[in-house]
């Protein structure tokens, strides 16, 4: 279904555990895209958007990606394109 299409270079870095997200081809929408559905307005707020995207948004989006993987069905996308719309 779907990861985020993140800023170049933060996928070249993970390691481990983590590259499983990799395996999975990014898509319009998820969990990921929805937790985060706000993320330009959280990083107007911080002082330094780039080291809050780095110490906080993107390692929560490779734990919650890993999860999807892990967790992964039909249903559960479906569910996601109707959260996504609505």
């Amino acid at each position: 279904m779907a990861l985020d299409r993140d800023v170049h270079g933060y996928a070249d870095k993970l390691t481990g555990e983590d590259r499983v997200i990799l395996t999975v081809k990014p898509g319009i929408t998820g969990p990921a895209s929805i937790h985060f559905k706000n993320e330009e307005d959280l990083l107007e707020k911080q002082q330094d958007p780039l080291a809050y995207n780095d110490t906080v948004i993107w390692p929560e989006k490779v734990i919650i990606n890993k999860a999807y993987i892990k967790n992964y069905s039909l249903f559960k996308d479906i569910k996601y394109i109707i959260k996504t719309v609505t």
